[in-house]
């Protein structure tokens, strides 16, 4: 984390390097790679599964910009220990729920979502606002790319040592040789290991609280158009007022309010892409048994990445990278589209990449120009509409497969496996047109909001 000698290193100050601790216990969820798996051998049915995660997002659509108004009327720092008292209470549910009550364990784990999608709303815009601020009162806000380089970084390598860790310990053989090597002769079943990945994330949840506790409270501007007293700041109608006040920010200011319409329009296209990846690659030929690979690899990529991306805030305009990322996003759609035995892995990465650009160019950009006083707010507003547009697509995508899908039963009739092939490949060729729809209609409404300090992208 050295900088160049003879300059001051934004990870001298304290809450820089606990911020990027809070990423990494935050995110190092040991169960994901056993998720689905997990909550179904636990006794949930598959509609149930459905029904939690149902839950888990519309609590974080709920509760995304009110806790941000929170963040910035009442301190990031408390909701940052709010945000780590959730998490250790949301995987404690989830290592005490029993297996043989159904009634019992859907409701811890119904109340498990609520509490998971209630920390996730609570860090989310916090930390990033209370770091960026920290650097603020240390006068190293330019070092901010920096920062956000280390951290994506630590995390992704992180990620893939959840990945390989949380996989491995759900396995009975795995663990019960890892034993055997050491010299325990006993017999190891599923139940003994069911719930390991869990048990880690636990200990990682009270990392997250420690880490949260031992932060310090940036310095924040409090005077502005707001003109908010000290005792009103403290209150929640103050947060109610933030969230009016950030809003009509957004919507005043072009260069932010494109900087949030950009990031989503790639933010929920990719995404939507990468939940249908592990049907795609079996598409393309890859077995099962290399999808946990496939994911530790391009986890990878986060070590690098954001490297070049900290060289483009530098020397290139946000006009060139939203047209970087375009270009390259609409090849790797295309290239899906093809669906190409094995090489039609490589769009697959071209999409993590521009993932990976797209988060670092919103959180510098928006940071650079967002006012201390609502970083937090706007933060929120941006992970909102990511949200809501995500589950937006989600439904035409559904839609979209349903109609296909029709239409190649009718094709093939008595083949529903082939049928449901045709529809799947039928629906990434839509994954190109949407975007670049989409793309053309905010670069026209960007024409014609042109304004403020800075041109839009």
């Amino acid at each position: 984390m050295a900088e160049i000698i003879g300059e001051i290193s934004p990870f001298s100050v304290p809450n820089i390097r606990r911020f990027v601790a809070f990423r990494l216990f935050f995110n190092a969820r040991f169960y994901y790679p056993v998720f689905t798996i997990l909550f179904l051998d636990l006794g949930l049915s598959l509609s149930q599964f459905a029904l939690l995660n149902t839950v888990w997002a519309l609590t974080i659509v709920a509760l995304e910009v009110p806790s941000g108004a929170l963040a910035d009327s009442i301190g990031r720092r408390r909701l940052l220990i709010l945000s780590g008292c959730l998490m250790t209470v949301e995987m404690s549910l989830l290592a005490l729920a029993p297996a043989g009550n159904p009634d019992l364990l859907f409701a811890l784990l119904l109340a498990n979502r609520f509490f998971s999608g209630a920390a996730e709303a609570a860090a989310s815009g916090a930390d990033e606002a209370l770091a960026y601020d920290s650097l603020k009162d240390a006068e190293l806000s330019d070092r901010w790319p920096r920062v956000l380089e280390v951290q994506m970084r630590i995390q992704s390598l992180g990620y893939v040592v959840v990945m390989i860790v949380g996989a491995a310990v759900y396995d009975p053989a795995f663990v019960g040789g890892v034993l055997g090597m050491i010299g325990w002769g006993g017999e190891i079943v599923p139940a003994d290991t069911i719930r390991l990945p869990v048990y880690l994330t636990l200990i990682m949840a009270a990392a997250t609280l420690g880490v949260t506790l031992r932060m310090e409270e940036a310095h924040r501007e409090t005077s502005g158009s707001c003109g908010f007293s000290k005792a009103c700041r403290s209150s929640f109608s103050a947060a109610f007022q933030m969230t009016i006040s950030a809003g009509k920010w957004i919507l005043r200011t072009p260069f932010a309010l494109f900087t949030i319409l950009t990031g989503l329009l790639f933010d929920h296209v990719i995404r939507m892409v990468v939940t249908l990846s592990s049907q795609y690659y079996r598409l393309i030929g890859f077995p099962e048994a290399t999808f946990g690979l496939i994911g530790s690899g391009l986890a990878l990529l986060g070590v690098f990445v954001p490297r070049l991306a900290r060289a483009l805030v530098y020397w290139k305009s946000a006009r060139f990278n939203a047209l970087l990322m375009f270009g390259i996003t609409l090849i790797a759609l295309y290239g899906m589209s093809l669906a190409v035995p094995w090489f039609g892995l490589l769009p697959v990465v071209l999409l993590f990449c521009v993932m990976i650009m797209m988060n670092f160019f919103v959180s510098h950009y928006l940071n650079e120009i967002t006012e201390s006083r609502q970083r937090a707010t706007v933060l929120s507003f941006k992970g909102l509409s990511y949200n809501l547009a995500y589950g937006g697509i989600g439904v035409l995508y559904s839609l979209l497969v349903s109609v296909l899908g029709r239409a190649a039963g009718d094709a093939m009739p008595g083949a529903v496996p082939g049928s449901q092939d045709l529809a799947f490949v039928q629906s990434l060729m839509w994954f190109p047109y949407y975007f670049l729809v989409g793309f053309a209609a905010l670069a026209l409404v960007a024409r014609k909001r042109k304004g403020g300090d800075r041109p839009p992208w």
